[in-house]
């Protein structure tokens, strides 16, 4: 079994592929990584939320704001380097499908942090725009 990527880490290690963090257990390399070179765009609004996911893990900020819509993406981000993303869970989705325009993802994502394991818990809402899917916001209830 592969290792799971470390933070800023990519590809290989060892010879051996790395799994990505996305949690999908595929090679870092054809599966996030290829999004995150621009290889391959995420066909799903969930696919975009697990490659954002790794892209939190990798510390991969210029994915994280290119697939952030402009009306709601920060200037910068500030990822803090010893924060360990461990896990994520998709909890649920509606739309955000290869025939759908708007869809959101809840997630929980496992985390530590100064020590402590912790978590996010959110409903992510995403919009595809000219075909591409991008974050929006989290869904306020």
């Amino acid at each position: 079994m592969a290792a799971l990527l470390p933070v800023g880490a990519v590809g290989v290690r060892g010879g051996a592929a790395v799994t990505c963090p996305c949690g999908l257990g595929e090679p870092y390399e054809t599966c996030c990584g290829a999004l995150h070179s621009g290889l391959k765009t995420a066909p799903t609004a969930e696919a975009l939320m697990r490659s954002r996911y790794a892209a939190f893990a990798v510390a991969d900020e210029p994915y994280l704001l290119s697939t952030w819509h402009p009306t709601t993406r920060p200037g910068e981000l500030d990822l803090d380097p010893d924060q360990k993303w461990l896990r994520l869970e998709v909890l649920a989705r509606t739309g955000g499908g290869l025939l759908h325009t708007t869809g959101t993802v809840e997630f929980r994502a496992i985390y530590r942090w100064q020590g402590r394991r912790e978590e996010l818990h959110e409903n992510s809402r995403f919009v595809r725009d000219d075909g591409r899917w991008l974050y929006l916001e989290p869904v306020r209830d």
